[in-house]
């Protein structure tokens, strides 16, 4: 379900409470809403709003853990493609095949995720594909080396190589969704709750509607948010392409 689809559902959901505990109000005998009535539903709507809050207070910190997770490892990816580099650069001109297919994988691997820089939706799909790191570490371990530097240089790459893959695989395995949906379908119950008894108890003007759709629309655009986080793939907040695309200018230097 794409992310502007679940803000429109929560929004509906609250708004439609909060204007549904508004006939409520004109429907019910006036003993449901007696003082006493109105203090067990104040009470009881305070604690779901705790609840709520300490739920929606979660899924921001696992939203935006997803998030930086999966920044960092595209960072960290970068990095050791620029080590990789340099300690090929260290064993000697055999290597320079390598160091330049390390370049051309990279780069395709950037184009291939990023179609057109920052300005298009990302293809996460795209990650896992292809197997340049499997062939620059055969070909890693296909160099002879002629003396002790030059074997702990080889078993260095094949180290920083090994991760480069492993770390591939992991932002690959990563691309699905970190929220539990039924944790959230609770929230967004909870939520329609609490409006229903603002609706309730909310005299029948402009203004008071004027502002439960307010107070709707920005309930409805926080979740929209914590959802983008946790899909940054597209949308307002997603995966940059500047961590991998800056060290191209960097590699076989």
């Amino acid at each position: 379900m794409g992310d502007l689809a679940v803000g429109g559902i929560v929004f509906v959901c609250i708004f439609g409470g909060a204007l549904f505990g508004m006939y409520l109000e004109t429907v019910l005998p006036k003993q449901h809403l007696s003082d006493k009535s109105k203090e067990v539903i104040r009470v009881a709507m305070g604690m779901l709003a705790t609840l709520s809050a300490l739920v929606v207070g979660l899924l921001i910190a696992s939203a935006n853990t997803a998030f930086e997770t999966k920044s960092n490892e595209m960072r960290r990816v970068g990095a050791s493609a620029i080590v990789l580099d340099r300690m090929m650069a260290e064993y000697g001109p055999e290597t320079q095949e390598i160091r330049d297919l390390l370049r051309l994988a990279i780069m395709a691997k950037v184009r291939a995720i990023w179609p057109d820089g920052d300005t298009k939706e990302l293809r996460p799909e795209t990650i896992s594909e292809g197997r340049g790191g499997e062939i620059i570490l055969r070909k890693l371990l296909a160099l002879s080396p002629q003396n002790d530097a030059q074997r702990w240089v080889k078993s260095q790459t094949l180290k920083i190589g090994g991760e480069i893959v492993l770390t591939r695989s992991l932002v690959a395995e990563q691309t699905g969704s970190s929220i539990q949906w039924p944790f959230l379908a609770i929230l967004i119950f909870w939520l329609t709750t609490i409006f229903v008894s603002f609706g309730l108890f909310a005299p029948h003007n402009a203004s008071v509607v004027a502002i439960l759709f307010v107070c709707a629309l920005s309930v409805a655009a926080s979740i929209y948010l914590i959802v983008e986080m946790d899909q940054p793939y597209g949308g307002l907040i997603k995966l940059s392409s500047a961590p991998l695309a800056s060290i191209l200018d960097q590699l076989g230097q």
